[in-house]
């Protein structure tokens, strides 16, 4: 069997803002990938001890603490490529940017956006000058580039230069344990965190780039507009681990006199999300830019109408089954949250909508689209033809 080696240092089953997006991502492709087909086997290189592999696919654990950027560049760069070739890897992919540039056999790597590159002020500036450099030169020299949105393939064609016809588009997939919770579950876990009545939620790392204080002031607006014939105005829940610079959020809303109507939930696990979901009347996500936006996904999941900017790779996700605004146009959003918090008929609908959207995202559906893609690599390497299989199965239509 061919072997493939995957590099998962960035995989964390922490309660931190670590085991986020990217995280999410490698964690659902690694436990889907051994049931996608073809003649493979697996091994992750990981440093997270709590996580076991699933049926198929082994565990390579690396003794390096990985989860501090030093060290990890240092073993993806020094140690990654002896580690593979001892265990005969075949392929290698690295499921995050970036690759050893001392591997010289077949090469598969994910970018997931290119934030670093569009939005650099917002990064801290080692972190963004390795991701700048060493994604540029791994996605030049790898065989495939797998993007998770046609918009992180434009950006990736337009930013790194790179052939169109060397990306391959491979969405990201919503888990099955998102739908929408039974009402009396949904009762109980409102008592138990103490929720209100009603809410507005947004989910997701507290960082410059999701665009918080958009929120924030687009949240004030609303206040300042609600009418009390229509009760209580309801809460903003900001659910999410601190990221990086996140202490201007929390200045905001002192500032804007909001303590008592914006509940910061902090850290949520990803088995309490679809009641989280199903708890709120509505999901609002500003971000000025996302690589795919599984929250979104989520929520549309969960039959939670969905309020998203219409920038970067949203309205992919999203398509005509929610509301999609500019991000720094606050007086749309409040006008928006108006009139979807005011009318339960509005809101049940484009739940539905979501509901039907979000069923054709799948994380089965994002391996075996995966598996392809090793499918061509490995059969270009070995007849030398770049040409594209007609029984790939890259059939983006249904998006």
């Amino acid at each position: 069997m061919v072997h493939i080696g995957l590099n998962a240092q960035l995989l964390s089953l922490s309660a931190s803002y670590r085991s986020a997006g990217i995280s999410s991502y490698i964690y659902n492709l690694l436990r889907e990938l051994p049931r996608a087909g073809g003649p493979y086997r697996y091994t992750a290189f990981t440093h997270e001890a709590r996580w076991e592999p699933p049926a198929g696919m082994a565990a390579a654990r690396t003794r390096w603490p990985t989860q501090r950027p030093a060290a990890r560049i240092a073993w993806e760069q020094a140690v990654q490529p002896l580690a593979a070739a001892m265990r005969g890897v075949d392929l290698l992919h690295s499921l995050a940017y970036v690759l050893p540039l001392a591997w010289f056999g077949p090469t598969v790597v994910t970018i997931l956006d290119l934030s670093f590159v569009l939005f650099p002020e917002r990064f801290r500036p080692l972190n963004r000058l390795y991701l700048n450099l060493f994604t540029r030169l791994s996605a030049r020299r790898a065989d495939c580039v797998i993007a998770i949105s046609e918009n992180t393939k434009r950006d990736a064609v337009r930013l790194l230069g790179l052939d169109a016809g060397r990306v391959e588009v491979v969405y990201c997939g919503v888990d099955a344990a998102f739908r929408p919770q039974e009402p009396g579950a949904v009762v109980a876990f409102r008592a138990r965190k103490g929720l209100p009545a009603r809410f507005v939620l947004y989910v997701g790392t507290i960082e410059p780039r999701k665009n918080i204080i958009g929120l924030i002031d687009a949240y004030l607006v609303l206040k300042q507009r609600w009418d009390s014939a229509l009760g209580e105005l309801p809460k903003l829940v900001i659910a999410g681990a601190k990221g990086w610079y996140y202490e201007e959020v929390f200045a905001k809303v002192e500032q804007a006199g909001l303590e008592s109507e914006v509940v910061f939930a902090g850290y949520v696990p990803a088995e309490d999300l679809p009641l989280w979901y199903s708890a709120a009347d509505a999901l609002v996500y500003p971000s000025w830019y996302e690589g795919f936006g599984l929250p979104v996904l989520e929520a549309m999941a969960c039959g939670t109408p969905v309020v998203t900017s219409d920038r970067a790779s949203l309205p992919e996700v999203v398509g005509a089954a929610g509301i999609s605004l500019p991000p720094d146009q606050p007086e749309r959003w409040a006008l928006a949250l108006w009139q979807l918090l005011s009318d339960e008929d509005r809101r049940r609908s484009l739940g539905a909508d979501g509901r039907q959207r979000a069923a054709g995202f799948s994380w089965e559906r994002t391996a075996r689209e995966t598996v392809a893609v090793y499918d061509r690599v490995l059969g270009r390497r070995k007849s030398g033809v770049d040409a594209v299989s007609s029984s790939r199965g890259l059939d983006y239509s249904a998006h």
